[in-house]
């Protein structure tokens, strides 16, 4: 009952009923919230073996069907990581779907792109970027990583 009191939750109404009481102060706190900027975060953990083995499976219907022309030509120019590359692109894009909740969207419609500096940015197109509008991202960051067998990446967006 201490945290309840110390954070001005807790009323005589509501001391026999801590639900009661964090519901009433999670309305509180939403209210307070409405028309400040939001965070969604989406991650995502993808097996290389498994796009290595989709690549070898089914070729460039794969590589067309999930990724863009840039995403392809990038992780190509080092053949010795191609599959690691694709793979934290793949789990960039499936981030990128649990925080913008871009459901029903293809997976080139989402694309990582490398900057001259090294960072990776993602670009929506057509549908994603329609379906992200309402959410009104104002700034959207990815960050991936591979290591072994496996490949993760980290989509942050925050929306005014």
């Amino acid at each position: 009952m201490q945290w309840y009191m110390s954070h001005g939750v807790g009323s005589r109404s509501r001391r026999e009923n801590p639900c009661r009481a964090l519901a009433h102060a999670n309305r509180r706190v939403v209210a307070q919230w409405r028309g400040m900027a939001r965070l969604r975060v989406g991650i995502d953990l993808v097996q290389v073996s498994r796009i290595a083995e989709s690549i070898a499976t089914f070729g460039e219907r794969f590589l067309r069907r999930v990724f863009t022309e840039r995403e392809v030509a990038y992780a190509s120019s080092s053949p010795d990581v191609t599959a690691e590359r694709l793979a934290a692109r793949f789990a960039a894009k499936e981030a990128a779907k649990k925080a913008l909740g871009l459901d029903g969207v293809g997976w080139n419609e989402i694309e990582v792109v490398r900057m001259p500096s090294g960072a990776c940015e993602l670009l929506l197109h057509g549908r994603a970027r329609a379906a992200a509008e309402p959410f009104g991202a104002a700034d959207v960051a990815v960050s991936m990583s591979h290591e072994g067998d496996h490949a993760t990446a980290v989509v942050i967006a925050l929306a005014q």
